[in-house]
C-alpha cells in the first residue's frame, strides 16, 4: 500500500511511524512524497496561500481520489472540520503532548522576556494569545521546517519561537523550553494528534482501522464539536481542548475565540459527563457563537482576506 505525505521532516517522521505500526501488523507499505503549495511557497504566511492551512490536506485528498495513494497521514489540527465522506478519518493515533512550547534565544521564560522581544510563530492563534498575555511583545511571521525555525532562533532573528511540543517529540528532540499552560494558551483543536485517512471500503481502510486509539478519538471529536459552528478553521485564532478525567466518566472542555490583536476573547469552559456529552458539547458550541465567537471568527477571516490582497497591513509580521 502507498502512503502519501508532505515532504517535511515532521510529516515524514509521522508517516514513517504509521508505516512501522502497519508493518507490525503485517502490512507492507511504501511512502510517496506529495509536494503541496504550502511547501512551495514558504515566503508568505500560511493564511495568504490559496486555501490556507487546510490546502495541505485537500491536495493529498485529491491525489488519493485519483487513486495514486492508498493512505495519507496528517497532523489532525490541519484537517478541516468538514471532510469528504469518501475519505474517512480511519485512525486517530494516541495523542502526543497537545500544548504549545516556547523556545527562547537564551532560555528566558515568557514571563522574563524583556519588552519588545520578538516572538516568531506561523499561527494566528498563538500570535493573538501572546498579544493578549504580553501585549508588549512583538510577534513576527515564522515559516519553514523545524530545522529552519531553530536556525533562525539561534541566529538571533527572534528572541523566542512558538511551536507545538508534539512536533519536537515526534522528531525525537529533547530541547530546553517552556510548555505554555492551556488555561492561557488553549491549543488548536486536535493539536498533538495524528490522523490517518483512506478511501472508504478499501483494504487500506480495514488495515488502518486497527491503529485507532479510542480515547484520542473521543477528545478530538469533542474539540471539533465545540468549534464546528464558528467557521474559519485552523486559519483563525480559535482554540479548543478536551481532556478525559482520570475516571473517564467526565470530560473537561475549553474553547475560545480571539480577535487578531488579542484584545477580545470569547471563551467557554466546563466539565461535562461522558453520557450525553456530545449534546452538551454542541450546546457549549452554540453558547460560544452566541457570546460573540462567530463574530470574532468572521472579523478575523475578513481581515485575513484584506491582508492577503494587500489592502491592509494589520499584522506586525
Amino acid at each position: 500500500m502507498i502512503i502519501g505525505t508532505r515532504g517535511s521532516q515532521l510529516a515524514l517522521a509521522q508517516t514513517e511511524n504509521v508505516a512501522r505500526l502497519l508493518k507490525e501488523r503485517g502490512v507492507e507499505t511504501s511512502i510517496k512524497i506529495i509536494k503541496t503549495n504550502g511547501d512551495r511557497f514558504t515566503d508568505r504566511p500560511l493564511h495568504a496561500i490559496s486555501g490556507g492551512v487546510g490546502a495541505f490536506v485537500r491536495e493529498l485528498d485529491d491525489v488519493m481520489l485519483a487513486g495514486d495513494i492508498d493512505i495519507a497521514v496528517h497532523s489532525m489540527k490541519d484537517m478541516p472540520t468538514v471532510r469528504p465522506p469518501e475519505i474517512p478519518t480511519v485512525a486517530v493515533l494516541e495523542r502526543d503532548t497537545p500544548f504549545d512550547f516556547l523556545l527562547t534565544y537564551d532560555g528566558t521564560t515568557l514571563e522574563e522576556l524583556p519588552e519588545q522581544s520578538i516572538i516568531g510563530t506561523s499561527s494566528l492563534r498563538r500570535a493573538a494569545q501572546i498579544r493578549r498575555y504580553r501585549p508588549d511583545l512583538i510577534t513576527q511571521e515564522l515559516r519553514g521546517n523545524i530545522d529552519t525555525r531553530l536556525r533562525k532562533l539561534k541566529e538571533g532573528q527572534y528572541d523566542g519561537i512558538l511551536l507545538a511540543k508534539a512536533g519536537l517529540e515526534r522528531m525525537g528532540w529533547e530541547l530546553e523550553g517552556e510548555i505554555l499552560p492551556p488555561g492561557f494558551f488553549c491549543p488548536s483543536p486536535n493539536q498533538g494528534t495524528v490522523a490517518v485517512v483512506t478511501r472508504a471500503g478499501t483494504e487500506a481502510e480495514a488495515a488502518v482501522s486497527k491503529l485507532d486509539h479510542t480515547e484520542s478519538r473521543i477528545v478530538t471529536e469533542f474539540e471539533r464539536i465545540l468549534i464546528s459552528e464558528l467557521g474559519g478553521g485552523c486559519t483563525t485564532p480559535i482554540g479548543s481542548y478536551a481532556e478525559l478525567t482520570p475516571d473517564k466518566k467526565e470530560i473537561k472542555v475549553l474553547a475560545e475565540v480571539l480577535s487578531l490583536d488579542g484584545r477580545e476573547v470569547v471563551r467557554v469552559e466546563e466539565v461535562i459527563p461522558m453520557i450525553g456529552g456530545i449534546e452538551k458539547a454542541r450546546k457549549l458550541g452554540h453558547r460560544l457563537v452566541e457570546l460573540g465567537g462567530k463574530r470574532l471568527a468572521d472579523e478575523a477571516l475578513l481581515q485575513i482576506s484584506k491582508d492577503a490582497c494587500g489592502t491592509d497591513n494589520f499584522y506586525d509580521y
